[in-house]
């Protein structure tokens, strides 16, 4: 079972599933809740966020197994935010999920009273925001302007403009984009999270299109061999006609609160 991440779709695995499928797996990547072809319509911001929790997502991909008539997968493989849902599969139903991969982002585990008391915090309220918008070049983190009611308005649009949109950002998250070098950071501090490429510390009140815009390729994603403008078109038609906003409920909004 395979899990994407944000903002991917079921159809970010179209190139693992076959090689899986060869190996003799039955392989399954669904849309998770708010993304794709799970929404029939957007979602408000203003919308209910309790059908976004945790447990919902579990729900689904145990639904989705009875649904096939499968009682246990080999493994449950994660990607970005995906990697919390497989994390949380594995915790609550070892007995189903056989094993487990993450990639992109680590599992912290079960949440303990401190980290659920934090998570009912206003995250205005976490100092690290104050941190960052007091630095000389004033910053933000990327979750908490996508947990503003802004975010999905900034990136809604005609499938053009979308597909525009997606293009730079994922090409400035990819290894093609030179800006993107690793390295360890000196801990969870301003100072240390600045060094962090702007799709994760953005500069404060500017959009997210505008923040990836400059790094969109230069010959327009023409010579993208792992996202042809064909793949690319399939993101931006489902994401014009459902918006941001239920991803994003479900992404920042909706486990944490």
């Amino acid at each position: 079972m395979l899990l994407h991440g944000f903002p991917e779709l079921a159809y970010s695995w179209r190139k693992v599933m076959p090689a899986l499928a060869h190996a003799g797996y039955h392989v399954v990547a669904p849309d998770l809740r708010g993304y794709g072809r799970t929404a029939a319509e957007p979602v408000a911001y203003e919308a209910d966020l309790a059908p976004f929790r945790m447990h919902n997502l579990l729900l689904d991909l145990l639904c989705l197994l009875g649904a096939l008539e499968r009682e246990r997968v080999a493994a449950v493989i994660g990607h970005d935010f995906g990697s919390w849902v497989a994390g949380f599969c594995a915790l609550a139903r070892p007995d189903v999920f056989g094993s487990i991969v993450l990639m992109s982002a680590p599992f912290a585990g079960a949440p303990n009273l401190e980290t659920l008391a934090e998570s009912l915090r206003p995250p205005a309220q976490d100092p690290i925001h104050a941190a960052l918008t007091g630095l000389p070049r004033p910053r933000e983190h990327y979750h908490r302007y996508f947990a503003s009611p802004a975010a999905a308005p900034d990136m809604d649009g005609s499938p053009t403009q979308v597909a525009a949109f997606l293009r730079a950002y994922f090409h400035h998250k990819s290894a093609d984009s030179p800006g993107n070098q690793p390295h360890p950071l000196a801990g969870w501090m301003a100072e240390a999270l600045s060094e962090m490429p702007t799709y994760y510390i953005m500069d404060l009140g500017r959009s997210m299109p505008a923040t990836v815009a400059p790094e969109a390729p230069e010959d327009g994603g023409a010579g993208c061999a792992w996202l042809t403008d064909r793949e690319l078109a399939f993101y931006a038609t489902e994401y014009a006609r459902t918006g941001f906003q239920g991803p994003l409920h479900s992404h920042t909004r909706g486990p944490g609160t």
